[in-house]
C-alpha cells in the first residue's frame, strides 16, 4: 500500500471518529435510536471505501448506490468537522469570558439532540446547494495572443476542460452535456489536460460511460495527458479506454499539429509513485521539436512553473486543483499553488489552471463553479 493511501485511510479515520463521537453524544436524550445511528454511520463512512475495494467483484445496482452514498459523505463529513468545530471552539472561548446563555453552556441532553438535528439540516443545505452548482456549467472565454513564429495559422479555436472524473457519479448523461456544450462553440482542437476519468476501465464500459466523446469531432483532434486519477485507476487501462473512444493521450511526447503549432503531453507527476518511474523532464521532450511553431503544454498539475518558462512553452493548460471544490478548501489550494485557478503569465508563458468540469469525491462546488473553457488564440 503507497504512502498516500496510509495517510489518508488514517486521516479519514480519525476524522470519522470526532463525527461519530459527537454524533453520539447527541443522542443520550434518545438511547434506543444509538445502534440504528451506528449502522447508518458506518455504512455512509465505508461505503467508498468498499465500493473501492470490491469494484469489480459487486453488481451494480450494489455497486452505484453505495458510490453515491460514499461521494456525498466526504461532503457531509467535511462540514460536519467544520460546523463542530467552531461549536467547540465557541465553547472553549466561553469557558473563558462566559457569553453563553446557561441553556448552551450546560446544555440538556434535549438541547443536543435540538443542536444536532439544527447542524444536520445546516450540512444537509450546504450540500444540496453545492450539489446543483455542480450541474451549471460555465463557458469561459479566454482571449490569447501567442507568437506565431513560423507557423502557417493566425488564429486557433481550443475547448479545454479538465477533470471529468468520469464514474458512475460523473456518468454518460453528465458528459453528453459537455459534449454538446464543446460541439455548438465549434472548436479546432479539444484540450483534456488530466483526470478524464475517476474509476476503473471496466466499471466505466459496463456502465456505457465515455461514448459521447465520439460525438466530438475537432478539426485537429482531441489531445488529453494523464492525471493523477488515471494512474489511481490503472494508467495503462485507462489510457486504452481513452483511446479507443478517440482521445490521443500524449505520455511525455510531442506531436506537430499540420505543421502549424506542437502540442505536449506530459505524464503526471504522482505516476512515480504508482509505476515507480519518474516522467521525463520537459527539454528532453520537446528535444526533438523541429521548426519554430509555437508550443502548447498539457501538464496536469501546475506545479514548478518555471520548467515551462525557462523552456519557452507558450501556453500551458493544468487542472487538478479544482480550486479547492469545496470552501473554505480554496484557500488551501491557493496557497499551496502558484496558480490555484485562472490565468497567469510569468516570462513570456501564459498558463491557464482549470477548476475543473467535473468533481473528485462528493459531486459538489462550492468553492468553484464547473468550467468550459473557450480559448481564442490569435498567432502574431
Amino acid at each position: 500500500m503507497s504512502l498516500f493511501f496510509i495517510i489518508f485511510i488514517t486521516v479519514y479515520a480519525l476524522i470519522n471518529s470526532y463525527v461519530f463521537v459527537r454524533g453520539w453524544q447527541t443522542l443520550a436524550y434518545f438511547p434506543f435510536l444509538k445502534p440504528l445511528f451506528v449502522i447508518i454511520f458506518l455504512i455512509f463512512s465505508l461505503s467508498y471505501i468498499f465500493v473501492k475495494i470490491f469494484a469489480e467483484k459487486i453488481p451494480a445496482f450494489i455497486h452505484d448506490p453505495l458510490l453515491w452514498i460514499g461521494s456525498f459523505w466526504f461532503a457531509f463529513l467535511l462540514y460536519f468537522v467544520l460546523i463542530l468545530f467552531l461549536i467547540d471552539l465557541t465553547r472553549f472561548a466561553d469557558h473563558f469570558l462566559s457569553f453563553l446563555p446557561i441553556l448552551l453552556r450546560a446544555p440538556t441532553d434535549l438541547t443536543k439532540i435540538y443542536l444536532g438535528v439544527g447542524v444536520t439540516i445546516l450540512v444537509l443545505s450546504i450540500t444540496v446547494a453545492g450539489f446543483v452548482n455542480r450541474t451549471n456549467f460555465k463557458i469561459r472565454t479566454l482571449d490569447l495572443i501567442l507568437p506565431k513564429k513560423n507557423s502557417t495559422l493566425t488564429e486557433l479555436n481550443v475547448i479545454m476542460f479538465s477533470d471529468l472524473h468520469l464514474s458512475p457519479i460523473n456518468d454518460e448523461a453528465f458528459l453528453t452535456k459537455i459534449v454538446g456544450k464543446a460541439n455548438s462553440l465549434s472548436p479546432d482542437i479539444i484540450l483534456l489536460p488530466g483526470d478524464i476519468v475517476d474509476d476503473k476501465a471496466v466499471i466505466l464500459k459496463r456502465n456505457g460511460i465515455g461514448k459521447s466523446f465520439r460525438k466530438l469531432n475537432p478539426k485537429y483532434g482531441i489531445f488529453a495527458c494523464t492525471g493523477n486519477h488515471e494512474f489511481i485507476n490503472g494508467v495503462e487501462p485507462s489510457v486504452k479506454f481513452m483511446e479507443k473512444l478517440g482521445v490521443k493521450v500524449l505520455r511525455d511526447s510531442i506531436l506537430n499539429i499540420k505543421d502549424a503549432f506542437y502540442i505536449i503531453g506530459r505524464e503526471d507527476g504522482s505516476g512515480n509513485s504508482f509505476t515507480g518511474k519518474r516522467r521525463k523532464r520537459l527539454d528532453a521532450i520537446i528535444s526533438n521539436a523541429s521548426g519554430n511553431l509555437p508550443m502548447i503544454l498539457l501538464d496536469h498539475t501546475p506545479v514548478r512553473l518555471n520548467e515551462a518558462v525557462n523552456n519557452k512553452i507558450d501556453l500551458q493548460l493544468s487542472g487538478h486543483t479544482h480550486n479547492g471544490q469545496m470552501f473554505p478548501l480554496n484557500f488551501i489550494t491557493k496557497m499551496i499553488y502558484e496558480v490555484s485557478w485562472g490565468y497567469l503569465k510569468k516570462g513570456d508563458t501564459q498558463f491557464y489552471v482549470s477548476s475543473g468540469v467535473g468533481t473528485w469525491g462528493p459531486p459538489v462546488k462550492l468553492a468553484s463553479d464547473a468550467e468550459i473553457i473557450n480559448i481564442k488564440i490569435k498567432f502574431i
